[in-house]
Formats: C-alpha cells, structure tokens, sequence
C-alpha cells in the first residue's frame, strides 16, 4: 500500500534531484557540459598557438610536436587533429601540419590575449613574475570581446609583452623577431636584452634567479663550449649555452657606455646622490611606485636615518623622508654627490632608534608612521610629508 504523505516526499525528492542535475546553466550536467567543451576548446586553442609559434619560428609542427606541447598522449592528440581538420583550421601536409588562414587567425587572436594579460599582471597587479604566463594561460581562452578591449585600454595596447615577446594587433600583424640568442655573440659584444623566453620554466627560473631581464644592457666577457660568462647589472654572471640560448638580443647603440652609477642602498649617512635610474629588474607596481616617489633621473637623494638594524633606511627626496628597505634601494641607481647631506631635521645625519614603553627596539624610521604607545626621538617635524614604499 502506497501512503500518500511518501508518495508525495519521493516525488519531491526525484524532482529536487532532477533540478540539481539538469537546470538550464547551473545544473550539474550543463555545468558539466561546458567544462567538457571548455577542455577541448582549451586543447584546440593551445593546439593552434603551438603550430603558429612553429611557424613563427621556422620550424614544421606535427602530431609529436603537439603531444609534447600539450602533454597529451597520441590517441587523444589524433582526435584533436582530425577535429580542427574539419574545422578547417589545420591541414595535414607531407612535411607535417600547418595552420589554414582562419587557424592562423584564430592563433593570433588568442596570442594577443594572452600577451595583453601578460603585460596587465605585470604592470597592474601584485602577481610575481613566475605567475605571469600561467595566470595569462588560464585566462586566455575565457576573455570575452568586450574585456579583450578593457585590456587594450588599461596597458595602452603595447607592442610588446614583459619578456620581450611581439603582441598581435588587432589586424593579426606581428612584427619579426629582433635580434639573435645571446648563444650567438663572442666575447667583448656589448648587447642589449629584447627577448626573455619563458618556457621551458626550468630555465626561465634560471633567468629570473640571476636577474636576466629585458632591456638591460650586457657585456659578454668570455665565450667557450661550457660557459659563457657576461657582465650584467655592474656584477659577473655565468650561464650554461642552453640558458643563454632563450635570451636574445641586440647590439647596444653604438658610441654608448653603460652608466649605472651606485646602489642608493650603498649611500652612507651624509651622502648624497642623483639618482639615474631604476633597475629593469624593477617591474609592475614596485617599479611605479618608486616613480611615484620622484625616484625618476635627475633627482637628489640623501641618506638622513637609519634604523638600529641598519634596514629600512630613511631617504629625502624632493623635501620628503621616505623609508626604504635595503632591496628597494638595491633597485636605484645614483650618482654620488661630493658635498655632505643634512639629516632630518637640517643637522647632521644620525643613526635613530625607537622604542616602545617596555624598552624594546622598534624596527621604525623617521618617515614611518609612529603607533600609540611609542616613544620616538626624534620625530617627523610636524606638516613634514612621510611614506614608506
């Protein structure tokens, strides 16, 4: 016999099931649905960047090139093959694959995303700079129309990415690759970074640990089968030809010298300097905001203050006293001045120490906002501007 208050609690519950799974847009197997169209439309996409950076490169893409790039196995890779065939975005030639104009289209579209993401976390966002191709990676086959053209409008539609790398336009022009691997040069070149290649990681963890970045200018010293050994940023580096390899450049103008001046974080209480610039090490919001600051060539920079630790140290610049920490200074580059600076407060410069109402050392410097229940000697003069990066 069949009760009518279960009959009735069972139907609610297979309709309540039914709902969860099939409700239009968030029901289980729509959602489902589009995460499977969302995987193959990610596989197409890589397929077709792939090939196109073949092509780009001079080089003949084919079904093994793809597995490897994508990490697939060839069953899975012969299917998606088959399938952007009859799209009609590659085709099979003897000597491999290559992209129909709509793939090559379709590649550059997708390029130029991923490119302009690039250059947006870089410069916009506290993303650390391992991140950058793999948050690009994620967001490039979900960016639609309209916030392709909020990108273009925040980084001013750039011609190049943060590694160097040229960006589509919108036409799909692209210009040619500059320059040569620094593989290439011999000794006593003095060349100029354009290009950083960001895969394999291995090697650009590599490059991004010796601080190898674009637009910085390079001398190369010593050139053999094993090594080759570079001046780079005023200090000497070493790097394997495999490593130099994925960073290309070109020569630096001629009847020009490197100019790098001293580490703002090498000034001594009493000295001065005019800064000459920031490091190309220095990207994205940590490199604004030391422009914010003034830090820009042609400004003078004194140390007034230290901390009892010796790190951050206060800096005026343009009336103000600003705290810094020794790895932000690390990234200025100065002129020292002949005469002495003043401290804070028009006098000589001096060590200062803080401390609170239990006696303790408290890591501040003038420059730095003093909290309650801290005794400061000496403190800000009062309407002086402080800050600290």
């Amino acid at each position: 016999m069949v009760y009518p208050a279960q009959a009735l609690l069972l139907t609610g519950v297979l309709l309540a099931a039914a709902g969860v799974l099939l409700w239009p847009r968030h029901g289980l197997l729509p959602l489902a649905l589009r995460g499977l169209r969302g995987g193959q439309r990610e596989q197409i996409e890589d397929a077709l960047k792939h090939l196109y950076d073949c092509e780009y490169r001079g080089l003949v893409g084919s079904m093994q090139s793809i597995a490897g790039a994508l990490d697939c196995g060839s069953s899975q890779v012969a299917k998606l093959v088959e399938r952007l065939e009859t799209m009609q975005l590659v085709r099979s030639e003897h000597a491999g694959l290559s992209l129909t104009p709509q793939g090559r289209s379709y590649a550059l579209r997708v390029l130029r995303i991923h490119r302009l993401w690039e250059t947006f976390l870089a410069e916009q966002t506290g993303f650390a700079e391992a991140e950058w191709h793999l948050q690009a990676d994620r967001r490039e086959h979900v960016t639609s129309a309209a916030e392709l053209q909020q990108l273009v409008q925040t980084t001013g539609n750039p011609r190049f990415d943060p590694h160097g790398d040229p960006i589509p336009t919108e036409r799909g022009e692209v210009p040619a690759q500059r320059g040569q691997p620094l593989s290439d040069c011999k000794a006593g070149d003095e060349v100029t970074i354009v290009h950083v290649e960001d895969e394999p990681e291995a090697i650009y963890a590599q490059l991004r640990a010796q601080n190898v970045r674009v637009r910085q200018r390079i001398t190369v010293l010593d050139k053999s089968s094993a090594r080759i050994r570079i001046e780079l940023d005023g200090e000497e580096q070493v790097l394997a030809p495999i490593v130099a390899g994925n960073v290309w450049v070109t020569p630096a103008p001629q009847g020009t010298t490197m100019d790098l001046g001293d580490r703002l974080s090498s000034l001594q209480l009493g000295e001065s300097g005019t800064c000459v610039g920031i490091s190309p090490v220095c990207q994205g919001l940590q490199r604004r905001r030391l422009l914010d600051l003034g830090l820009v060539p042609g400004t003078e920079v004194s140390a007034v203050l230290k901390s009892p630790a010796g790190d951050p140290t206060a800096y005026r610049i343009r009336g103000a006293v600003i705290a810094l920490r020794n790895d932000q200074a690390d990234l200025v580059r100065v002129h020292r001045a002949a005469e002495p600076a003043l401290g804070l407060n028009g006098g000589p410069p001096t060590n200062v120490s803080y401390r609170s109402e239990n006696n303790d050392p408290l890591p501040l410097v003038a420059g730095a906002d003093v909290g309650p229940g801290t005794k400061a000697s000496p403190r800000v003069q009062r309407g002086q501007r402080k800050g600290q990066v």
